[in-house]
């Protein structure tokens, strides 16, 4: 029997080992180890099972539970959990969007304006792996009278649903902290890096249960409220492949070919082809003569391109052994000493 445990709901897949006999006879095993196989085959449709995920107010539990029934005797249990990982493949279209914001402030205190802040990030994409670096560039330009501090942080946020009701829990699993910016400089961030740890995927098409990360990149700002840029993120299973994913229509368009690094030299090259039976006698007197003044027209009009002169010789001479030029006999031959 197995049990998919949920908060406040459940699943059950249960399976007989022993079927008894039809007669109504009790089934007796002999003294000694008995084992009877058996497969639970999960579902394999998208949403069908959540990640196992353990929180404050809720978890996602799974185990298999053998029974043992006896006459006139107490059920004997045995229960093994195990971990279930929803695949979520990051190379696709949605996940590989690049991901950007603009936000900006006007900082105050005690009603006094004290300039604007403003905030722009960018990040390549939206999915990614536990252990990935992320790359963030921002911007951050300050046009008030403070000092401000930028910083960033991954945020994972666990919303948990039941009767109605919501509640959420929020978390810093990484952050990072830039350069003051002095009032009426600007900070430029040229990919700063952020590791993801390992932290459990995200858990979206659970109903009473969700896992959610984003990316914050704030500003402090001193006698006033943080200004907050949130970019959203998605913490996938299996990783970007290097030269494109078969199930990403976008990176299959760019996917490299690489056919040609299985090709193997022959240990023993064959002979040349004979010019004659590659190119026709036709084709070799239409390559000697000048192109045509149609041709040189059509050529320089593409705004691009340019027509260049093609200097073509005449094809070498068939390939043979015999020399075509013998020495004659009546010539005596010359002493090289001489």
């Amino acid at each position: 029997e197995m049990d998919c445990a949920y908060t406040l709901s459940w699943r059950r897949y249960q399976s007989v080992l022993l079927v008894p006999n039809d007669n109504g006879e009790v089934t007796v095993l002999q003294a000694g180890k008995h084992e009877f196989p058996f497969v639970f085959q999960l579902p394999e449709r998208p949403g069908t099972l959540a990640t196992s995920f353990e929180g404050r107010h809720g978890n996602v539990r799974y185990w298999v539970k053998a029974k043992l029934h006896r006459p006139w005797s107490v059920v004997k249990k045995a229960k093994k959990e195990f971990t279930v990982i929803e695949p979520i493949d990051i190379n696709t279209p949605a996940l590989l969007a690049p991901q950007a914001g603009v936000k900006e402030k006007l900082a105050r205190a005690w009603y006094c304006n004290r300039g604007q802040v403003s905030v722009t990030a960018k990040i390549d994409r939206k999915g990614y792996t536990p252990g990935e670096v992320i790359p963030i560039f921002a911007e951050i330009d300050n046009g008030s009278t403070r000092t401000v501090v930028p910083k960033a942080a991954i945020i994972q946020i666990q919303t948990f649903i039941a009767r109605g009701t919501k509640k959420q829990k929020k978390s810093v699993v990484a952050s990072i902290v830039g350069d003051a910016v002095a009032a009426g400089k600007r900070e430029v961030w040229h990919g700063r890096a952020l590791k993801i740890p390992p932290v459990g995927p995200s858990i979206l098409q659970c109903r009473i249960i969700r896992v959610e990360y984003a990316l914050k990149v704030c500003v402090d700002i001193p006698g006033t409220s943080k200004l907050l840029l949130e970019l959203p993120l998605v913490i996938g299973t299996i990783p970007l492949h290097p030269f494109g994913s078969r199930t990403s229509s976008v990176s299959s368009q760019y996917s490299v070919n690489l056919d040609w690094l299985r090709m193997v030299i022959p240990e023993q090259p064959e002979a040349p082809p004979e010019y004659s039976s590659v190119v026709s006698s036709e084709e070799s007197a239409q390559s000697l003569s000048p192109p045509c003044q149609d041709e040189l027209g059509s050529g320089l009009e593409g705004p691009f391109f340019a027509y260049i002169q093609e200097f073509r010789y005449r094809p070498p001479p068939l390939y043979s052994e015999v020399d075509p030029n013998p020495a004659s006999d009546s010539i005596r031959p010359r002493c090289m000493t001489c």
